[in-house]
């Protein structure tokens, strides 16, 4: 088993300890002798990473380091599934401009990691090539829909990944895998080249062993692309600079909303020591409240399905990807493609956003949630005035079982509860390990002002090794 933080595998190939083509071999190594007991991975090309491990520059801030990439991040030359029958054969012509970015800062890609088909689920349970195990907790789903990055970098299969966060995708995984999972800002990151689910809402991060690699990550992928109409022209900053730091002062927001007694008592143990821990370090706690917070799921699910069942109308088996064979017409071909080539949370997905959609429902429901929306971000600015971060739980539940069919389409969507709020209103996240004598992994979530990353990573980090202690 792999282990070593980025910080750690540089110091190793800048001392010649190890060289790049060596640390390629380990991962693969890894990968070979745990995947087949978590599906974390779904493909991996070593010949190609040796070809990139044999040319690294160690003078750049990942030179050398391999990153897996999440399966619906395009990456050329390599299969871009998205976890689904319809993208089964389909190799990526491009690169996303994230994964430009990280070989330019000297990473290696290597691998694309299980999901949850097009990136829809909350467990990694549905993938079309079959759900990924937790290695933090076997038996258990590791959260979706970054499922395998998650998985691949808890297994001790990988060193850092790219994930993607629709509504908690990078940062419910982590809680459930014990590891750090962080949504940057809207438009921090370029979109070009992830494959769309909800356009307004998808936000590449990264998802790593230590806070201190989420930042060397972000360093690496944030900045204005002018291929991705919604990315930012804000200034980029230096991540990591203020790790190390005191929070003495600083203030920290607890919704009201969040304290459920729904949450498992693990949850609320995390949540409880969190406060503390906090406390100790100087930070002082406000009650602060998100009055629209019970409304998140709903408009969150009406505002997704609907943007997915636009963004997936190109899948039809005319352009590319999966076609239905033996088809009696136009009409059938499209119908025979897209109920083959979808599973059912996929359909289950679109059908409800067309439904939304459609004349006479639109009003009642699409402009509906597009106002909650705008309510909810209202919410957070207003808190913002009273804190400069937020605190709050991750999830209302460690991982459940992996194929517990007591819990309903309903009961998984309610997951995302804690996590949604952040997609909406277009904010930082991070989920960082709070773990509980005798529970399964459990995390905790901070959040901050947009573009306020900074702030968000020194907080995170100085309660990170103030709960390692």
């Amino acid at each position: 088993m792999l282990s070593g933080t980025i910080s750690h595998w540089r110091k190793q190939l800048q001392n010649g300890s190890i060289s790049p083509t060596e640390l390629v071999e380990e991962i693969a190594r890894s990968i070979e002798t745990r995947n087949p007991a978590t599906n974390a991975y779904l493909s991996w090309n070593k010949e190609a990473a040796l070809a990139e491990a044999a040319k690294a520059d160690l003078s750049l801030p990942l030179g050398g380091i391999p990153v897996a990439i999440k399966d619906n991040i395009c990456l050329a030359g390599e299969p871009t599934r998205c976890a689904s029958r319809m993208l089964e054969n389909f190799v990526s012509p491009y690169n996303a401009t994230a994964v430009e970015k990280l070989r330019a800062a000297g990473a290696i890609p290597f691998g694309r990691t299980n999901m949850d088909e097009f990136a829809m689920g909350s467990y990694g349970e549905n993938s079309a090539f079959g759900a990924t195990d937790n290695p933090a907790a076997p038996g258990h789903v590791p959260g979706g829909s970054s499922s395998g990055s998650a998985a691949a970098v808890a297994g001790g299969m990988a060193i850092a990944a790219l994930g993607s966060d629709t509504g908690g995708s990078i940062r419910q995984p982590a809680s459930h895998c014990g590891v750090v999972g962080l949504k940057p800002t809207y438009g921090r990151v370029s979109r070009y080249g992830l494959v769309a689910f909800a356009s307004s809402l998808d936000q590449i991060g990264p998802i790593t062993q230590n806070v201190e690699d989420a930042a060397t990550v972000l360093n690496a992928i944030c900045g204005h692309d002018a291929k991705d109409s919604t990315s930012s022209a804000i200034s980029t900053e230096n991540f990591a600079a203020e790790l190390g730091q005191d929070i003495k002062g600083l203030r920290i927001g607890l919704p009201k909303e969040y304290l459920s007694s729904g949450n498992d008592a693990a949850v609320s143990a995390a949540l409880e020591q969190s406060i503390r821990t906090l406390t100790d370090l100087g930070a002082e706690i406000t009650e602060i409240s998100l009055p629209h917070a019970e409304a998140v799921v709903a408009a969150y699910y009406i505002i997704a399905c609907a943007e997915a069942s636009s963004n997936l109308s190109r899948f039809d088996g005319i352009r590319y990807g999966f076609r239905a064979d033996n088809t009696a017409g136009l009409d059938d071909l499209y119908s025979r493609t897209r109920e083959t080539g979808f599973g059912p949370e996929v359909k289950r997905r679109i059908i409800l956003g067309t439904y939304v959609l459609s004349s006479g429902f639109y009003d009642a429901y699409y402009a509906k949630a597009q106002k909650v929306r705008s309510l909810v971000a209202g919410d957070f600015t207003a808190a913002f005035g009273q804190a400069d971060l937020i605190l709050g739980p991750v999830a209302p539940t460690p991982a459940p079982r992996l194929k517990d069919t007591s819990l309903s389409p309903l009961q998984t969507y309610l997951s995302d509860i804690y996590t949604i709020p952040a997609n909406l209103a277009g904010l930082p996240g991070i989920s960082i390990p709070c773990p509980q004598p005798g529970s399964l992994p459990t995390g905790i979530q901070l959040l901050a002002p947009h573009f306020a990353e900074t702030r968000l990573l020194r907080a995170a980090y100085a309660l990170e090794q103030a709960l390692a202690r």
